[in-house]
């Protein structure tokens, strides 16, 4: 259309609705959970999943080419996959529309696709279209998206926990690429911490904490390599220790603990984790590890009772 801004949001004429608006400037704000405002800003600052990001790697120079397409981040929480699609919003020159499974609907969804469709019409744009959570989405829901994304009026780029396989209709699953992030190392969690500690923009570094490598090393164990609940629990132990007479926080073992308190393993006796822990069990018995075998079996013991105690 005549006279509109390539700068504007979908339709000047009126605010695009709120589960729709961006909320990239959620880390700037200083209310924000820690993980919230230590998210990585650009490739450079992430962290993890090298096989996919290192130079030379397909997603990487798709990222940084702008030259994306359709894709769907499967990985267990806090790997990074909403990071991933932040940073390409940063560097998209395509609009980009968040958008969450968990409260759109089918409407909500026909109304994204037909301003994705108007933008593209008046301005040559393409929408760039990120849905977290999309296996929550049922076959009808998955289906709206299929003229669009055969027909590249929006890239798609979805998020989920689950095996895209069992959860993303094969239709939709034949029009997208499957990047799979693995669960974060000890040692990449150590990093993200000491980058948490040392930002004093955004992170904990003008509170003058102090916490030693073996009790990072603690927490980084303790977390699953999940770097969101990794970042809030340090968060929570650093705002509730001890703040001395020159403003100091000695972060202990019992400050980590309390913080801490009974963090879940991932497990979902039902869903793709299961068969994942199951294997692992059997594979340490054929092979006669002992260590190995416990683990594993403490895995699933510990994560079928936390799984037992939401439901009581």
């Amino acid at each position: 259309m005549p006279g509109r801004a390539k700068n504007s949001s979908l339709f000047p004429e009126m605010e695009p609705p709120a589960k729709v608006r961006s909320d990239l400037t959620t880390r700037n704000d200083p209310s924000s959970p820690l993980a919230e405002r230590m998210r990585p800003q650009t490739l450079t600052e992430f962290i993890g999943q090298q096989h996919l990001l290192s130079d030379g790697k397909l997603l990487r120079k798709l990222i940084e080419g702008d030259r994306l397409t359709s894709m769907i981040f499967w990985g267990p929480p806090g790997t990074g996959k909403t990071t991933l699609a932040r940073i390409i919003a940063e560097q998209t020159a395509a609009n980009f529309v968040p958008f969450s499974a968990v409260t759109s609907g089918i409407k909500e969804i026909r109304q994204v696709m037909a301003e994705a469709a108007e933008i593209r019409a008046s301005m040559g744009r393409r929408t760039v279209l990120f849905v977290d959570e999309i296996h929550r989405f049922n076959k009808a829901q998955q289906d709206a998206f299929l003229p669009y994304v055969e027909n590249g009026t929006i890239i798609l780029i979805g998020a989920t926990t689950e095996n895209p396989s069992f959860e993303i209709n094969s239709a939709l699953l034949s029009r997208v690429k499957v990047y799979v992030l693995n669960q974060l190392t000890e040692d990449e969690i150590l990093m993200i911490l000491k980058q948490a500690l040392n930002d004093a923009e955004r992170g904990l570094g003008a509170l003058s904490v102090t916490i030693s490598e073996d009790e990072l090393r603690l927490l980084a164990v303790h977390t699953g390599g999940d770097a969101r609940t990794a970042l809030n629990t340090l968060e929570l132990a650093v705002l509730s220790a001890r703040v001395d007479e020159e403003g100091h926080r000695l972060i202990t073992e019992e400050d980590l603990k309390e913080a801490l308190q009974r963090v879940s393993a991932l497990y979902d006796k039902t869903g793709e984790q299961h068969y994942n822990l199951i294997s692992a069990f059997i594979k340490s018995i054929r092979n006669s590890d002992v260590d190995a075998t416990l683990y594993w079996l403490a895995r699933m013991i510990e994560g079928e009772s936390f799984i037992m105690r939401l439901k009581t």
